[in-house]
Formats: structure tokens, C-alpha cells, sequence
């Protein structure tokens, strides 16, 4: 059997409800609608609104959430990872009001993130186990979580149930993103210090939940180079040997053009990063690694190229593969 996997970082997928409370003339009676009740925001206790960074959460614009959907319907593969999603409610609510209910499966679990970013699983094959590791630490600083959201692991069942196919390894690595009221050179060390250890905290983790022979996943929006130093104790472990599966991605459609000079040199970017006054890099920030044990069974790689230099719905392109079960 044929079975399509990818990974979609989908920016803010957030709701328009930014508040919950609790409202005692409802406790009392009235579900019929025979009460009319007006509920004041005069007792903090009785409700909580959801901010970022002081401010009121967002709800993702229609448009970009539209654009979203347009993609993930067009890739049309049978697992999708997806980061950046408030809520199993909303991811939900994604898949049927936007997807047609394509996938049938859904698997979150809210992570540590303060924007309330998570990661989560589409998927039209049958969901085993979902297990989140969001509580673990790293012995350089083991009074903190070591992941800013989570790394989800998911079996994936073929149809009816009966053979587990293989186990996803989602997750969502710490930004370079420094702000600008921070030190820019403490910040970025800073950084590739934490996705350094979120990455052999996931080595250790893989390597405990598997066996020689295992099949597996680890995906996610990785935010470093597949080559990079900080990711080099997932990548480079001997006890995975993880194998890169997007060397060489096919584009569902070329590039936007660039100026002369600053074209990508290759297909395997998801990425687009462009410093002020600076040409364009394009990374792979999305990675999808395989397991030895399916890594020769893959058969295909893809990314989707976004129209618009910022973005469609999402400042990251979607990658999926191929696997031959």
C-alpha cells in the first residue's frame, strides 16, 4: 500500500473566541431558554481571557485561513503533522469546515507554549496511541521543560485497525527569533542552545520508545538546517540513523521568481528568510527523517511552493513523502 506523510506548519491557527467563563445562571436552570440572562465581567474569577504577549488572541484571518485549507486539500496525503494549532477543538473544527471532514482522525494534546502554538495529527488512517512528552527536561537544566510546545508521538494503524504501520515523532523546535529589546548575540546562543537540547532530548526519547527494526517518523517544524550543529544529536545519532527524506523534494510548481543571483539552489527549502538590506536565504526548516527501516521504502518527495514571497496562509511551504508499505 501507498501511504503519504507530511508536515505543515499552519502559523496561527487560531479561533475567534478569545475568553471562557462561567456563567451560574446557567447552573441554576434555564437550558430550555425560558431564562433570560445578562452574565457582567465584573468578577474576575468567573472567567479568562486569552492573551498574547498583553494582548487579546487572534483569530487567524479567513483569508489565510482558506489559503491553508487550499493546500493541505491539493497535497492530499494521508497523514499530515501539522504545528501551530491552539486547540484539538480548532483543529477539528479545520478539518470539518475547511477540509470536508477529509481526515477522520485528529490527535493533540496542548503543549507549553504561552501563544498556545501546538503541535497535532491529521490523519484519514486510524490513530493508536497519542502520547505527548511536553513534561520532559534536560539534565543542563532540569528544573525546565526542555520543549517550548511538545514532541507528540502517534501510532498510525492501517485501515480496520489491524497492523500498526508505523510511529509519528511530531515536533516544534525553538525559534531563532530574538526580540528586539533583547541582546541579538546572547539571544541567538541562547536559542541554539535550547533547540540543541530539544534535539538530544528527542534522540533520547526516540531511542527509548523503539527497537532495532521499529518503524518510525520524526517530523515537525525543525527551525535549523538538516546539517546543522544544533540539531546534530538527533541527525547524527548512530543508535536512529535517521535518514533524510527531502534531499531532493519535487515542487508542485516552481519558485517565485527572484533578482538575479538569489534564486534557491536546490528544492530542498521550506523557508524563505530575508534580512533587511540582505538577499533571501532558503531553508529547510521542515524536515521529515525516517527510520532505516522505512527509509527504503520511500518513494516520492514533495513540497508545495507558496505563490506569494510572504507567504499563502503560511510562511512555510508543506513537505510530504511517499512510502511503499
Amino acid at each position: 500500500m501507498n501511504v503519504t506523510v507530511g508536515t505543515f506548519n499552519l502559523n496561527n491557527l487560531f479561533s475567534r473566541w478569545n475568553f471562557t467563563g462561567a456563567i451560574a445562571a446557567i447552573d441554576k436552570g434555564g437550558q430550555d431558554g425560558s431564562v433570560v440572562v445578562r452574565y457582567t465581567f465584573d468578577d474576575p474569577s468567573t472567567f479568562r481571557i486569552r492573551t498574547q504577549k498583553g494582548g487579546l488572541l487572534r483569530a487567524k484571518d479567513e483569508v489565510g485561513t482558506q489559503r491553508i485549507a487550499e493546500r493541505v486539500l491539493a497535497m492530499d496525503v494521508d497523514v499530515l503533522a501539522v504545528q501551530e494549532v491552539e486547540s484539538l477543538g480548532i483543529l477539528r473544527q479545520f478539518n470539518t469546515d475547511y477540509l470536508n471532514g477529509m481526515y477522520s482522525y485528529q490527535a493533540l494534546i496542548e503543549g507549553n507554549d504561552p501563544r498556545f502554538i501546538n503541535v497535532g495529527v491529521l490523519s484519514k488512517l486510524p490513530i493508536g496511541a497519542a502520547t505527548t512528552h511536553q513534561t520532559a527536561v534536560h539534565p543542563d537544566d532540569p528544573g525546565q521543560r526542555v520543549f517550548g510546545r511538545d514532541l507528540q508521538e502517534v501510532e498510525i494503524w492501517s485501515s480496520g485497525g489491524t497492523i500498526r504501520l508505523f510511529t509519528l515523532f511530531n515536533t516544534h523546535l525553538k525559534s531563532h527569533f530574538v526580540p528586539r529589546d533583547q541582546d541579538q548575540e546572547a539571544g541567538t546562543t541562547s536559542a541554539n542552545a535550547r533547540r540543541k537540547r530539544q534535539a538530544e532530548t528527542i534522540a533520547r526519547i526516540v531511542e527509548a520508545r523503539t527497537r532495532p527494526g521499529t518503524r518510525f517518523i520524526v517530523l515537525g517544524s525543525m527551525n535549523d538546517l538538516p546539517d546543522s550543529a544544533a540539531l546534530a544529536p538527533m541527525t547524527t545519532t548512530p543508535a536512529l540513523e535517521l535518514v533524510d527524506a527531502l534531499t531532493a523534494p519535487v515542487e508542485d510548481e516552481p519558485a517565485k521568481d527572484e533578482k538575479p543571483g538569489e534564486a534557491p539552489l536546490s528544492t530542498a527549502w521550506s523557508y524563505r528568510h530575508k534580512a533587511t538590506g540582505q538577499p533571501p536565504e532558503h531553508l529547510l526548516y521542515d524536515h521529515i527523517w525516517l527510520s532505516p527501516s522505512l527509509a527504503g521504502k520511500q518513494t516520492g518527495a514533495f513540497v508545495d511552493r507558496r505563490q506569494r514571497h510572504g507567504g499563502d496562509g503560511s510562511d512555510h511551504d508543506p513537505v510530504w513523502i511517499e512510502l511503499n508499505l
